[in-house]
C-alpha cells in the first residue's frame, strides 16, 4: 500500500482502471462459459451429411418418393474435401467440444478487448489528467516567488478545468495582493519617512545657531513634522484596528450617524466654500459597531471636503432596507476611471488628488473599506464624467 501511493495518479488511474476491465472480462468469459456448458442440452450424436447427398431415409416422406440416389454418409473424419472447404474448419462431434470451443472464443476475444480497452485507457486518463500537471508546474512556480504564471486550461469545463481556472484566480489575487503590499511597503516608508527627515534637517540647522534663535524658529516646523508622524501612525492603528474588528450584536442607526457627522462638518464645508447636502431615510439600521461606522462616514465626508474644487459640493445619502447603502458623491478633479480601485490602497494619493499642502496621510478611503469589509459589506468607488468621485458601500441588515 506504501509503495502505490509513490506512484503517480495517473499509474493509480491506469491500474484500477485495467483492474476493473480484467475482471469484467473475466466476469464476461465465465458467463458465457458458464452459460453455453450447463443452461441448454446438446444432442450431437448425428454423423454429419455431406452436401448433395441424401440420406437413405426422411422421416416423414413415402419410401417410393425418395430420390433415387444411392446413400452415402462418410464417417468422421474421412471427408476427401479439397484444401478450402468447411471441412478444414474446427470439427464439432461433442459437447466437451462446443465447450472448448466457446471458452476458447471467449478468452481470446476478452484478450483483445482487454488489450484496445487498455491502450485507450492509458491514452485517455494521460489527456484528462494532463491539467494537474500544469496545476503541479504552476504550484511550483508560485512556491519560488514567480506568481504571474497562469495554467489557462482548455477543454470541456469539468472537475479539472474548474481546479485549474480556480488556481489561476487564485494566483491573480496572491500576485494584486503582493502587489498591494510591496507598494503599502513602499509608501509607508516614504510617508514615515518625510517628516523624519525634516525634522533631522531642522535639528542639524538648529544646532550650528549658538544664540538659540534657530531653534525658536524651526519649532513649529517641527511640531508639524512630529504630528504628521503621529497622524500616521494613528491612522495604521486605526486601519488595522478595523481589520480585525468584530462588529457587534445591537442594531445601528446608520442615518442617525450621518447626519451627527454632517453637523460636525458643516462649518468645516462652509469655510471651504463647499454645499454639503444629505438625502437620508430614516430608520436605515444594521447590525454593526457603532464607532467604527461613525470612522467610515467622517472619513468618506472628510474625503470628499478635502479633494474638492471651490464652489463645489457634497451629497451624501442613506438608502435602502437589505441591503442598507451608503453614498457619498462629490464635485472635484477628475479622476482615471481605470485606478479607482487603487484609491483604497493605503497611502496611495491619484496624480489629480495629491494637495500642494500635503494634507491627508493616505489612508482614509483603506480605513473604510476595512470597516465595510468588517461588516460583510462592499465599497466601490466611481469616477464622475465631469470630475469628483462616487464612494458606495452596501451593508447587509444582519452582519
Amino acid at each position: 500500500m506504501i509503495g502505490l501511493r509513490r506512484v503517480s495518479i495517473h499509474t493509480r488511474l491506469f491500474l484500477g482502471f485495467a483492474g476493473v476491465l480484467v475482471v469484467s472480462g473475466a466476469l464476461m468469459v465465465a458467463a458465457v462459459y458458464l452459460g453455453m456448458r450447463y443452461l441448454p442440452s446438446y444432442d450431437l450424436g448425428s454423423a454429419p451429411v455431406r452436401p448433395g447427398v441424401v440420406p437413405d431415409f426422411v422421416p416423414g416422406m413415402p419410401a417410393d418418393e425418395l430420390p433415387q440416389l444411392p446413400p452415402y454418409v462418410d464417417p468422421p473424419g474421412s471427408y476427401a474435401d479439397p484444401p478450402g472447404s468447411y471441412a478444414d474448419t474446427r470439427q464439432v462431434r461433442s459437447k466437451e467440444d462446443v465447450w472448448a470451443t466457446v471458452l476458447t472464443v471467449s478468452v481470446a476475444g476478452a484478450a483483445v478487448v482487454a488489450v484496445l480497452g487498455l491502450a485507450a485507457g492509458w491514452l485517455l486518463s494521460r489527456r484528462l489528467l494532463a491539467p494537474l500537471g500544469a496545476i503541479s508546474e504552476a504550484a511550483a512556480r508560485a512556491g519560488e516567488g514567480d506568481l504571474s504564471y497562469r495554467i489557462d486550461a482548455e477543454g470541456p469545463r469539468d472537475e479539472l478545468r474548474r481546479l485549474a481556472d480556480t488556481f489561476d484566480g487564485t494566483l491573480a489575487r496572491l500576485e494584486r495582493s503582493f502587489a498591494a503590499h510591496q507598494r503599502f511597503a513602499a509608501n509607508a516608508s516614504h510617508e514615515l519617512l518625510t517628516p523624519l527627515a525634516a525634522t533631522r534637517t531642522a535639528l542639524q540647522l538648529a544646532s550650528t545657531d549658538q544664540s538659540g534663535g534657530e531653534l525658536a524658529r524651526l519649532a513649529p516646523q517641527l511640531a508639524a513634522a512630529n504630528e504628521r508622524s503621529i497622524e500616521i501612525v494613528h491612522g495604521l492603528l486605526q486601519l488595522a484596528g478595523a481589520e480585525h474588528a468584530q462588529p457587534d450584536t445591537e442594531p445601528v442607526d446608520l442615518a442617525a450617524i450621518v447626519a451627527e457627522t454632517c453637523g460636525e462638518l458643516a462649518a468645516r464645508a462652509r469655510t471651504a466654500g463647499i454645499g454639503l447636502e444629505s438625502d437620508l431615510e430614516p430608520g436605515r439600521s444594521l447590525v454593526g459597531n457603532a464607532a467604527l461606522l461613525r470612522r467610515l462616514v467622517h472619513n468618506l465626508l472628510d474625503n470628499a471636503l478635502t479633494h474638492n474644487v471651490p464652489d463645489g459640493w457634497a451629497h451624501v445619502s442613506v438608502y435602502g432596507e437589505g441591503p442598507v447603502t451608503l453614498e457619498v458623491t462629490n464635485s472635484g478633479p477628475r479622476v482615471d476611471a481605470e485606478h479607482t480601485d487603487r484609491l483604497f490602497e493605503p497611502f496611495h494619493r491619484a496624480d489629480s488628488r495629491v494637495r500642494s499642502d500635503r494634507t491627508g496621510h493616505g489612508l482614509g478611503l483603506a480605513i473604510a473599506r476595512a470597516v465595510v469589509r468588517a461588516h460583510h459589506g462592499t465599497i466601490t468607488a466611481t469616477a464622475n464624467a465631469d470630475g469628483g468621485l462616487t464612494v458606495r458601500a452596501d451593508f447587509p441588515v444582519e452582519a
